[in-house]
C-alpha cells in the first residue's frame, strides 16, 4: 500500500549521526481502516477506501450511517479513495494500515489545504517589486499596467492580480522519511508539510522515486574549467 492519512502536528528538529540539525514536521500517519473495496468486476477499476480518525454517530446522515455499518466498521471524520495496486488485492472491508508501510529514508507527496491568507495584493500574492517609494512616485503597492489595450480590450485571463491567497490544495514531493515511531504512529518528515497543525493530510509514496537520504550525500565533481583548476591549485588543493 503507498497511500495513508494523517494529520500535521507540528515542526521540531532532529539532529544526524554526525551532529547536525535537521528540521523536520511530525506527522500522525493513521491507523487508517478499509471501508470499502472497489472491484474491477463491479466497479470498472480498483480502489479502496480509507477512513481516518474515528468520530461519533451522532450528527451522521442515514445514508453516511448504512455506509458504515454495511462495511462493519465505526464512523470516520475523513473517507478517502486511493487506488488499490495488484500486490495489495487480499485488502478488505476491515483491514488495517498503519504507518508501518513506510520505512526510513523513504520519499513521500504530502497534499494538504494551505493556510488562508484571505484577500491579499499582488506585492503578498505574487511578489510583485511595487513602485518607487520616494520622490511622490504614489506607485507604491500597485499592479501596474494590465497591457491590453484596444485590443483585446480586456484584461486576459490568468493575469497575475489580487484575490484569494492560500486556502487551496496544495502538494509537497519528495519530502525525506527521517523517522519512524510506530508505537505512537509518527512519521519524522525533512522539510514543510503544507497547512496548520493538526490539518488533514494525505501521504503516498513518491511518485518521483528515492533521490538518495541521509546515508547518500551528494558526490563533489570538480569542475574542468582551467581557470578554477589553476585558483585550486594556488590554494594547494
Amino acid at each position: 500500500m503507498e497511500f495513508l492519512l494523517g494529520r500535521k502536528i507540528g515542526m521540531t528538529q532532529v539532529f544526524s549521526p554526525d551532529g547536525g540539525a535537521i528540521s523536520v514536521t511530525v506527522v500522525e500517519a493513521g491507523p487508517c481502516t478499509v471501508v470499502q473495496r472497489k472491484t474491477e468486476e463491479n466497479d470498472g477499476y480498483a480502489a479502496v477506501q480509507l477512513g481516518y480518525m474515528p468520530r461519533k454517530e451522532k450528527g451522521l446522515s442515514k445514508a453516511a450511517l448504512g455506509h458504515f455499518q454495511k462495511a462493519g466498521t465505526q464512523p470516520f471524520r475523513y473517507l478517502r479513495e486511493v487506488p488499490l495496486e495488484e500486490e495489495d488485492a487480499d485488502l478488505e472491508a476491515g483491514s488495517l494500515i498503519d504507518v508501518t508501510i513506510f520505512d526510513r529514508g523513504d520519499r513521500l507527496d504530502v497534499t494538504g489545504t494551505s493556510k488562508g491568507r484571505g484577500f491579499a495584493g499582488v506585492v503578498k500574492r505574487h511578489g510583485f517589486g511595487g513602485g518607487p517609494a520616494s520622490h511622490g512616485g504614489m506607485f507604491d503597492r500597485l499592479p501596474g499596467a494590465m497591457g491590453a489595450s484596444a485590443y483585446p480590450s480586456k484584461i486576459i485571463k490568468g493575469k497575475k492580480m489580487p484575490g484569494q491567497m492560500g486556502n487551496e490544495k496544495v502538494t509537497t514531493q519528495g519530502l525525506l522519511v527521517v523517522d519512524i515511531i510506530p508505537e505512537e504512529n509518527l512519521l519524522m518528515l525533512r522539510g514543510a508539510v503544507p497547512g496548520a497543525n493538526n490539518g488533514f493530510v494525505v501521504l503516498r509514496k513518491s511518485v518521483k522515486g528515492n533521490r538518495g537520504g541521509l546515508e547518500k550525500p551528494k558526490e563533489q565533481s570538480r569542475s574542468l574549467n582551467p581557470l578554477k583548476a589553476s585558483k585550486r591549485a594556488a590554494r594547494g588543493s
